[in-house]
């Protein structure tokens, strides 16, 4: 086996210096065009729209939804018709129809309402006077070119614009279909610059019942969120159901009686679990620090601390109970934190907890949540629990492994539950012990894109369980994807405290890991990326003809790259394939919807040619002169706004070396684009893994760090025993005379 690499170079970064030209209809289609008939259908919707508005005062500005006829990029949303330099978009969603369509709520004035009426009418009288029907491509680029004159009352670009915008509208309206619930309810509403207590003020709703969560969160009765869809709906952004929605797993049990004993802590890691309470009689009780953040006056019963006893004991002391599962890994500790009861709890009381846990405990970076909803995500927002986890992993420097839950069996659900739609989190389905999906299973993706669960691990089945302990009955046999996170969690502390990876490296690891070279390049939605290897020298380690290294970094320009990755060479040619993932934290902004991570990082990956990277996957999309990719192929095909990257070559049964471009080297390149117009660029770290397998199995590492060396390179092996020998190191006390 070879051991992973670790790469330290000199990245390089520049700013964008790409303009996009003018604007014009897309592709080369004379098909294309905007009529003067729909011109005016859209003057008429947006009077209705202003009338609907006329006698409102709740409001300072107004919600206007614009149903897109397609999913539609950033660059091709409404910018003329409105404000350009205002971000005024404050929600967005799909459609339910196959081709999915972008419906995106704009904030808005009267007063830029009346203004996008006034050039639409412009535009038709324009269109009117020159005998214009429609408007096609051809007609706008002699209009920019000054071959068509338009006169004086709109400029062209205007008129440019305007005619653009309008093609990618379907409608405008008023979004104002809401679900109706029985039961307590979180409530986000549209952040229109009135806080969510104002507006329940003005329109004599009691809050005070009420629970604000946030500025535009906040809890409500069934009886109050009754009241809102009554008088105000098209308020609502974002609503889910909370009476008790947040469970622990549905599981089978079959118990039996075993003494165990185990040794007295001695430094190891400490990994953070957020469950229902923690028996502290059972045998491993020295190594978890348990807190219990319920209410004194919650009553509490022994079967309140089953579950999360069930999972402080994989995390402690997993391999023990389960030798077939032994990965190496040791034993951890844990900081136990109670936030809920056998019967379930309110995702309320969770929010107020986790952000309290994680603030005052910053020195944990791995957190395990093995709880989660009996109800499915909702297609078009984030859960508010998942949304805190992500919020929380881009503030701190700390990773959550979450279970991708259980079906219940009253309940015929299809789609995961909260919080496993977080999308920051490292999200864990359950296989039984040949690899297939457990019965229990359920599946993404998230936002009808955001790709969930990440991986599966080993969480038993019918056919066999795990064992788990508790101090009630001792050994117990059990299954779910509680049981599944918890082994991810304990390889995830593994390589950050003891190899001393970062978390997005980390992360990168345990995904690539479950990445195999002859399977397709379609995530499964119930496996993930794969099942990850048992043993944690499967994932540092690699075999004798591939070389594995990881690089991580900071972008914080609109490219960062370096073409300087030395691959060896055969007779000229590179005798290699490929595949690297990539894994970041973006910022994310729930109000955004389907929109949800305010960050893009695109990575390319391969030769270094004259014109820049020839990227494995053939990515095109920054490039320059190339065919013009759409939105739903650059999401579908080189998974745009997510935050995990997997670009890889197949292995085939005939396998051709890669001529080289005039250069000896190969290049990565990282692209950053923002959603929102902020006119800041975050500062975003980034965790690279690469592997390259040689087609002829021959073993050629020595060589590339020999080649990476000369190239200024620093690299380092990363071994286990090393890395075991450093940790006992810096955990050793120090006596000074």
């Amino acid at each position: 086996m070879n051991d992973l690499l670790q790469l330290k170079g000199h990245f390089e970064s520049r700013k964008n210096s790409q303009s996009f030209g003018a604007r014009k209809l897309p592709g080369n289609d004379i098909n294309e065009s905007v009529s003067l008939e729909k011109l005016n259908l859209l003057i008429n919707q947006i009077q209705t729209v202003i009338n609907f508005w006329s006698s409102d005062t709740l409001l300072n500005d107004k919600l206007l939804t614009v149903y897109y006829n397609k999913i539609v990029a950033k660059s091709n949303r409404i910018q003329e018709l409105f404000h350009p330099h205002k971000n005024t978009i404050v929600g967005a969603k799909f459609t339910e129809t196959n081709p999915i369509k972008h419906i995106i709520t704009y904030c808005l004035s009267i007063e830029e309402m009346k203004s996008a009426s006034d050039k639409l009418k412009l535009c038709t009288e324009i269109m009117k006077n020159r005998g214009w029907n429609k408007i096609t491509n051809d007609t706008l680029t002699k209009i920019n070119l000054k071959k068509i004159k338009i006169g004086s009352a709109i400029s062209k670009t205007s008129f440019i614009g305007c005619i653009v915008d309008s093609y990618y509208i379907e409608r405008l309206d008023i979004d104002a279909e809401r679900k109706t619930y029985e039961e307590p309810t979180i409530v986000t509403l549209y952040n229109t610059g009135k806080t969510a207590k104002e507006i329940l003020q003005n329109l004599n709703i009691d809050y005070k019942r009420g629970k604000i969560i946030d500025d535009y969160t906040l809890y409500l009765t069934a009886a109050q969120y009754a009241e809102l869809k009554a008088k105000a709906p098209y308020l609502i952004a974002m609503s889910v159901k909370d009476l008790s929605t947040l469970t622990s797993d549905e599981f089978i049990s079959k118990d039996f009686t075993t003494e165990r004993t185990i040794r007295l802590p001695k430094g190891e890691p400490i990994i953070g679990v957020i469950d229902t309470g923690f028996d502290e009689s059972v045998y491993f009780s020295p190594w978890v620090d348990f807190k219990d953040m319920l209410s004194p006056e919650i009553p509490h019963t022994v079967n309140d601390t089953l579950h999360g006893t069930y999972v402080s004991s994989i995390i402690v002391d997993g391999p023990s109970l389960n030798p077939e599962l032994d990965d190496g890994c040791g034993h951890f500790k844990v900081r136990h934190f109670g936030v809920g009861t056998a019967n379930g709890f309110s995702a309320y009381t969770v929010l107020n907890c986790i952000e309290e846990i994680v603030a005052n405990n910053t020195e944990i970076k791995v957190w395990n949540l093995s709880l989660g909803s009996m109800f499915e995500i909702e297609k078009n927002f984030i859960s508010p629990v998942a949304y805190l986890l992500d919020k929380l992993q881009y503030k701190y420097d700390i990773i959550f492994v979450v279970a991708g839950t259980n079906k219940n069996k009253e309940l015929n659900q299809t789609f995961i539950g909260s919080p496993a739609d977080s999308i920051n989190s490292l999200v864990v389905n359950s296989v039984d012990f040949s690899k297939a999906p457990a019965s229990y299973s359920r599946r993404g993706p998230v936002l009808s894109f955001y790709k969930k669960p990440d991986v599966s691990y080993y969480g038993g089945d019918k056919d066999k369980e795990l064992t788990v302990y508790n101090g009630l009955k001792g050994d117990v046999k059990n299954t779910g994807t509680s049981f599944a996170a918890p082994w991810i969690s304990r390889k995830l502390a593994y390589l950050i405290h003891i190899m001393g990876m970062t978390r997005e490296v980390a992360k990168a690891l345990i995904i690539d890991s479950a990445i195999q070279w002859n399977k397709n390049d379609n995530i499964n939605d119930t496996i993930g990326y794969g099942v990850v290897p048992i043993k944690i020298s499967d994932i540092i380690q690699s075999q004798n003809d591939e070389i594995k290294f990881v690089i991580n970094g900071i972008c914080d320009n609109y490219k960062t790259y370096n073409n300087t990755i030395p691959v060896p060479m055969e007779k000229g040619f590179f005798p290699f394939i490929a595949k690297a993932t990539l894994c970041y934290f973006p910022d994310c902004s729930r109000n955004q919807g389907v929109d949800y991570t305010n960050t893009e990082l695109n990575m390319q990956f391969g030769r270094v040619s004259e014109s820049g990277i020839e990227s494995i996957n053939n990515d095109l999309q920054d490039a320059k002169n190339t065919a013009w990719i759409t939105e739903e192929n650059a999401r579908d095909d080189y998974r745009k706004w997510d935050n995990v990257k997997i670009i890889r070559e197949s292995l085939k049964k005939r396998l051709i070396p890669k001529k080289n471009f005039n250069s000896n080297y190969w290049g990565i390149c990282l692209t950053s684009k923002e959603r929102t117009n902020t006119g800041s660029r975050p500062k975003v770290r980034f965790g690279i893994v690469i592997t390259l397998k040689e087609m002829n199995g021959i073993n050629r590492i020595e060589e590339f760090i020999q080649r990476c060396t000369f190239s200024q390179w620093i690299v380092n092996r990363i071994t286990i025993e090393n890395k075991l020998d450093v940790y006992a190191k810096a955990d050793t006390d120090l006596t000074f005379e």
